[in-house]
């Protein structure tokens, strides 16, 4: 651990050479709110052919060791706000009821500072129900006078990331590729939907669970 008030200077050779937003700091949690989703087996195999796709033209892309859609930005918490910011959530989405979600366009994002880009799967159904439980993370996240999430945002699943901004390098001509990968797989109608059935919140290296109706 570190002496109050020192900062961890981040070593991004450590995280395949991404950098983080922020630096560690002593009794300061990084916490975001967000749906799991589960892919099932064949998921894989998509993607292994869509980065194959986007390697042969030109660009490397390391997958997401997990997937989810993100329900807030990443804020700080102080370690004594965790339990009442989760209690404060768990009043707002446990009598929301689950619901289908379709993420079947593929799509380029950047991360706010340029540092990473991603290849990401964009949901087409489930954004109403996704809208309403991001207006009930915000007010939560009003209750400690911290961030809320964007206005307007893109619902997506991120797949896989670069370091930098590579978004010239998938250009229009290049996803359109990739879309062709995702439409013509096997079953792929069945692997870009699935149950969205709780909303989870991690925090430093916690996660609390709250399962929906």
């Amino acid at each position: 651990m570190f002496p109050d008030g020192a900062q961890h200077t981040e070593d991004s050779s450590r995280h395949g050479g991404r950098v983080r937003s922020f630096h560690h700091e002593r009794g300061n949690w990084a916490t975001y709110v967000y749906v799991p989703v589960c892919p099932r087996e064949e998921f894989s195999e998509l993607l292994d052919d869509l980065l194959d796709t986007a390697g042969r033209n030109g660009l490397r892309l390391t997958k997401m060791e997990d997937f989810h859609i993100s329900q807030s930005q990443t804020v700080i918490l102080r370690h004594h706000w965790i339990e009442p910011f989760v209690q404060s959530l768990r009043e707002r989405l446990s009598s929301r009821n689950r619901f289908l979600c379709v993420a079947d366009r593929l799509k380029v994002y950047t991360n706010q500072e340029k540092t990473r880009t991603f290849l990401g799967l964009e949901v087409t159904v489930g954004q109403q129900q996704l809208l309403e439980v991001v207006a009930e993370v915000d007010q939560s996240l009003q209750e400690f006078s911290l961030e809320t999430f964007y206005q307007n945002p893109s619902f997506h699943i991120s797949l896989a990331w670069c370091v930098g901004d590579a978004a010239n390098l998938l250009h229009k001509e290049v996803q359109d590729q990739l879309q062709k990968v995702l439409d013509e797989f096997d079953d792929s109608e069945f692997l870009t939907r699935f149950l969205a059935d709780e909303i989870r919140c991690k925090a430093g290296n916690k996660i609390f669970s709250i399962p929906l109706r």
